[in-house]
């Protein structure tokens, strides 16, 4: 999945009224952001990730394909307006791990957010185990809080993986997720 580039050009607002934009000119330059380089990652000894294939990544086999379709394109939609990356990720299992550890390392192995924000989220499902997190980087901190992030997954995840309809709960926590860092 390619990253989106960490930080706009600034440009000259004179430029706008012309119809044309140019860059603007600074008298302190501060550098420009690059995105992460494709590399090719190792998993942490002792994880078996998966590979990241998209935005929704449903190894659990939770999710139908139109219903993956469906959350992979509000998600690109969420990423064009709020810039922040977000991942749905589901597993059979966490091989034993620790979700939150499992969580954390699986988004930085990853590279899930712009690299110098670390603004990625993960919501991370494993049925088998009946655990669920929500990852959030720390540039995103101040917007999903922790308290914030378990009021998602008390209210609109576990009743309804409780009642056995992930989906519904994917769906009513994705949408949670988006509308708490878009405030």
């Amino acid at each position: 999945m390619a990253l989106a580039a960490c930080k706009p050009p600034a440009l000259d607002p004179q430029s706008n009224a012309a119809g044309q934009l140019r860059p603007a000119v600074t008298a302190s330059a501060e550098p420009t952001c690059k995105p992460r380089a494709p590399k090719a990652r190792t998993a942490p000894t002792g994880y078996a990730f998966p590979a990241l294939t998209g935005r929704v990544v449903d190894g659990a086999k939770l999710l139908s394909v139109s219903e993956r379709r469906r959350l992979s394109n509000r998600l690109v939609d969420a990423e064009k307006q709020a810039k922040h990356q977000f991942v749905v990720v589901t597993v059979t299992s966490l091989d034993g791990h620790d979700i939150d550890d499992y969580g954390l390392k699986l988004a930085n192995f990853w590279g899930v957010g712009r690299q110098c924000y670390d603004d990625g989220i993960l919501l991370i499902v494993a049925p088998n185990e009946r655990k669920v997190r929500i990852e959030v980087g720390k540039g995103l901190e101040a917007a999903l809080t922790n308290a914030e992030a378990k009021a998602i997954v008390d209210r609109d995840l576990l009743p309804r993986f409780k009642e056995g309809d992930f989906p519904s709960g994917i769906f009513a926590g994705s949408e949670a997720i988006i509308r708490e860092i878009n405030e």
